[in-house]
């Protein structure tokens, strides 16, 4: 029996209707288009689908879009309000980006690690992202990366 789910997406209140087993990455992507979100393993190993759901980093592909109800979600695509994000503006700078499709998940990922520790070592890092894969394996780029978007979130912030 089809569901209603309500939640703001991106700063945007949405809706729809969806089977209960419908994971919040489908939503995202095929009931709203925002493609960012990528879809990896579907087993929650790989990090593509990482997005905030009310300010904490999850694996989309492992929550339901009727667990997400009435939460705040941000993807890729909110992160930018007319310009890049400080971190995304450091995958682009640094290299981090390689083939792409990790990136999302690696920056939303990477974000919610800056909240936690707004000035992370390398070893923080790279343990923080052990749940997010990129086989093009770009990961000293990426921790580059990731240390020069935490400089510029803090200088941001100050």
């Amino acid at each position: 029996m089809p569901s209603s789910v309500r939640m703001t997406v991106n700063g945007k209140a949405v809706s729809g209707t969806v089977e209960p087993r419908t994971l919040l990455v489908q939503f995202l992507r095929e009931h709203l288009g925002l493609t960012g979100t990528h879809v990896g393993c579907d087993t929650s190993q790989c990090g593509a689908c990482v997005v905030h759901v009310d300010g904490v980093s999850v694996k989309s592909c492992t929550m339901l879009a009727v667990q997400a109800e009435g939460a705040k979600v941000t993807t890729i695509e909110g992160l930018a309000n007319g310009g890049l994000h400080p971190m995304q503006a450091a995958f682009h700078e640094h290299h981090g980006l390689q083939c792409g499709f990790c990136t999302p998940g690696m920056i939303m990922s990477a974000i919610d690690l800056v909240k936690h520790n707004s000035d992370p070592s390398e070893q923080e890092i790279r343990e923080w992202l052990e749940g997010n894969i990129c086989r093009c394996t770009g990961y000293h780029n990426i921790v580059k990366s990731i240390k020069a978007g935490a400089a510029a979130m803090r200088g941001a912030t100050k």
